[in-house]
């Protein structure tokens, strides 16, 4: 680790929907390339990189599932397929960039990607490649936030990056509520009695568990990636003290 370094090996979140840009579906290039470039950054410090990918940028599943009543299971299955897209998405804008990707599944696609094994993406990671795991955890009915958390506990990530649209957790939601308060840290605890939806439940009981600390933060913001792999005050850190 150097010492321009908060941590050694991260596991970096990114949203479906912070791919889409401007864009109402798919994936926009220009903000694919923009977290290339900074996730090229971090790796140039020799910061371990692996990355989960959500998918509601192209299908979500329990979304479909409420609103078509589309057998759940199946609707989860369709969404894990979306993050393979992502996925390989991502890979392309980070080797154009000139950082070696490897991109693991939980469920077999072997013409595009290889099969999830713990010790092979750690192998990986020690190589400098970046991972970025897809497909969620294999299985309907979880999230990619959840799959995040368990992929960082498994490859002993020190910390989990979630990216999102925002600049932290707030008591409520900013979009609606123009007096809303961000915490700069919070316990996981109060997330979860509070039910502060900014990551799922079993995400964040996994992460309290594991004594895993969370930070979240604005993707769009330049070199936010960077400046959390620094340890700097940036976003909302949750974690067991909730303090900074």
């Amino acid at each position: 680790m150097t010492e321009t370094t908060r941590y050694q090996r991260i596991l970096l979140k990114l949203s479906g929907e912070a791919l889409l840009g401007k864009l109402e579906y798919g994936v926009d290039p220009e903000v694919v390339a923009f977290v290339a470039e900074q996730v090229k950054a971090v790796t140039a410090l020799g910061v371990q990189v692996g990355i989960v990918v959500g998918g509601g940028n192209i299908f979500r599943g329990m979304a479909a599932a409420t609103a078509t009543g589309m057998d759940r299971a199946t609707a989860d299955y369709i969404g894990m397929l979306a993050t393979a897209m992502n996925g390989l998405a991502l890979q392309d804008a980070l080797e154009r960039a000139g950082v070696p990707t490897r991109v693991m599944t939980a469920i077999d696609m072997n013409e595009v990607a290889e099969p999830y094994i713990r010790r092979r993406a750690v192998r990986h990671l020690e190589k400098g490649r970046v991972v970025i795991f897809v497909a969620g955890t294999g299985n309907p009915y979880f999230t990619t936030d959840t799959a995040a958390a368990l992929r960082a506990v498994e490859i002993g990530a020190e910390v989990v990056l979630k990216a999102t649209k925002v600049d932290g957790v707030y008591d409520k939601d900013p979009v609606k509520y123009p007096d809303a308060k961000r915490y700069p840290a919070i316990t996981y605890g109060q997330v979860l009695v509070d039910g502060l939806r900014v990551l799922d439940a079993a995400a964040v009981s996994l992460c309290m568990e594991n004594d895993l600390p969370i930070v979240v933060f604005d993707l769009d913001a330049h070199e936010n990636i960077l400046k959390a792999v620094r340890g700097e005050k940036i976003g909302t850190l949750i974690s067991k003290g909730g303090t900074r």
